[in-house]
């Protein structure tokens, strides 16, 4: 990390809502959890008077065969987010460039300047056309499948051939599929590309953001780079053992799907009387409200106990929110506050 760079950086703006009596549809979140949470974490609490066995070979198991890769390419990292500081940080140096897509993730650009390195921003569904010459400039590009804010996932073929040029250009890809589990597609971790790093986290497809619990998945040196780098005892044994629990739990994530799919048609059907829907693959809607005011359109569904997120605060955007995808009383409650 670039202790000059420090000096200048400044915190992101992200959804979530800390009042409990609020509905919160500004983060992404799945409302619900697997069977046997509070049993695992209870057992595995108890078991924290120890260090954490700092090979987790249950978590990477587990994750291994979540992703299709093997056990021994998954790095453990508390959440998404620290797997894509992990992964910049060993990529990144002062001077360089690194394409960060937008409207996107606004974490990316932060954790790249963060480096001491320049984000050059390019929109997220223009990524796997650039050419060769863009490519080699940088020493790291960025994509989100699906993106947050918009939803929509880029297709298996256009990925895969977008990694193999970036391969060709000396170019590390970074993936973030902190929201792909939402969806049947398959992780760029089969890819098996030495130039791919994955980031994934738990905590949003099974409902527990607050126990910080992810990994990335990476292949040769990379992979041995990151698994020196990271942090000792980078997962506490809560996070490990609820994590190894959840990513076995097969008929809770189909269910899961199931549910995101049909509440997320039922909520674009309605929300697209009144506003204009972005196609989404992910457990949210981008909602472009014309010339209505954004901040009164927050401020009206919050006085009516809903949180939604403030989408202005991406870059690109600058009248639309975003609204979380979750089940049907939540939904129902959701439209009454935006008067759909």
């Amino acid at each position: 990390m670039d202790p000059e760079s420090i000096r200048t950086a400044e915190r992101v703006p992200h959804g979530g809502e800390p009042d409990q009596d609020v509905l919160d549809f500004s983060a992404n979140t799945n409302p619900r959890t697997p069977e046997g949470v509070d049993d695992v974490y209870a057992a595995a609490l108890e078991e924290s008077r120890r260090y954490p066995d700092d090979d987790y070979s249950e978590f990477r198991a587990a994750a291994a065969e979540f992703v299709g890769c093997e056990p021994t390419q998954v790095i453990p990292t508390p959440g998404g987010l620290a797997a894509i500081r992990l992964a910049m940080e060993l990529t990144l140096e002062p001077g360089d460039e690194a394409l960060v897509p937008y409207p996107s993730f606004g974490e990316y650009a932060r954790e790249v300047r963060l480096q001491g390195a320049t984000p050059r921003f390019v929109r997220y569904d223009d990524l796997p056309d650039l050419g060769p010459t863009t490519l080699e400039a940088c020493a790291l590009a960025v994509i989100c499948t699906p993106n947050n804010p918009t939803g929509d996932a880029i297709g298996p073929d256009t990925l895969a051939a977008f990694a193999a040029e970036c391969a060709d250009a000396g170019t590390t890809l970074l993936v973030d599929e902190a929201f792909l589990g939402f969806t049947d597609r398959a992780s760029a971790a089969e890819f098996g590309r030495e130039n791919v790093v994955v980031a994934r986290s738990l905590t949003k497809l099974f409902g527990l953001p607050g126990l910080r619990a992810g990994f990335a998945v990476a292949t040769g040196e990379r992979r041995d780079a990151l698994a020196t780098a990271r942090r000792a005892w980078s997962l506490g044994t809560p996070a490990a053992r609820v994590g190894a629990h959840c990513l076995r739990r097969d008929e809770f994530v189909r269910e899961t799907r199931e549910r995101v799919a049909r509440e997320r048609e039922r909520m674009a059907d309605a929300l697209g009387t009144e506003f204009d829907v972005h196609p989404s693959d992910a457990p949210y809607l981008l909602c472009d409200v014309g010339d209505r005011d954004v901040a009164t359109v927050i401020a009206d569904a919050r006085a009516d106990g809903v949180a939604i997120r403030d989408a202005t605060t991406f870059r690109g955007l600058d009248s639309h929110v975003r609204v979380a995808v979750k089940d049907r009383n939540a939904t129902d409650r959701l439209l009454a506050a935006l008067d759909v």
